[in-house]
């Protein structure tokens, strides 16, 4: 997509979720999960590149001790319906016996995340939670959910704040929603 193509998309779009919003909700979820975990000396699993600037924000506040790995799973590439999963990075850092914290931008049709949480309880971890900045309301039921929530946000196409609109505005602050979608 060009820079005019995005700055188009950008100009039309609807605004879902203020940068002041976006930051208040992170604020908040690192409250919740410190009251969690403070004292479990969790793995914190960011999931590549998604969860990159939710995961930027969240983990100052998160003041208590730590590790943090990253994983990399797919199910879009560079379309916008999830496909088959595929695994490009797995942790470095070993799970079992951990309580394991998964951060992801958006909880979408919840597939990705419970194949994560699937795939780490296989490896042996001894508790598996997710954070969410976003989840998107489709509607029905989904084979799992978030721990930990930012927002929540209408079924429609939306991008920013980790989020992006074929590539573009993964570093918006704030949330928006293509117009018409």
């Amino acid at each position: 997509m060009s820079p005019q193509e995005a700055q188009q998309i950008l100009d039309q779009a609807d605004l879902l979720c203020s940068a002041e919003k976006s930051a208040l909700a992170v604020r908040r979820v690192a409250g919740e999960i410190t009251a969690r975990l403070a004292t479990a000396n969790p793995l914190v699993l960011a999931v590549m590149g998604g969860a990159v600037v939710f995961t930027g924000q969240l983990l100052p506040q998160l003041i208590f001790p730590l590790d943090f790995d990253y994983l990399h799973v797919s199910r879009y590439g560079d379309v916008t319906t999830g496909g088959e999963l595929a695994w490009l990075v797995e942790p470095r850092t070993p799970v079992a016996g951990r309580t394991v914290l998964v951060v992801d931008d958006i909880l979408d049709e919840g597939v990705t995340m419970a194949e994560i949480v699937r795939r780490l309880r296989q490896q042996g971890a001894s508790e598996v939670l997710s954070a969410v900045f976003a989840d998107k309301d489709l509607g029905r039921g989904k084979p799992v959910s978030a721990d930990f929530v930012g927002v929540h946000l209408p079924n429609r196409y939306v991008f920013g704040y980790g989020m992006d609109v074929r590539g573009a505005w993964r570093n918006l602050p704030a949330v928006y929603a293509v117009k018409g979608l």
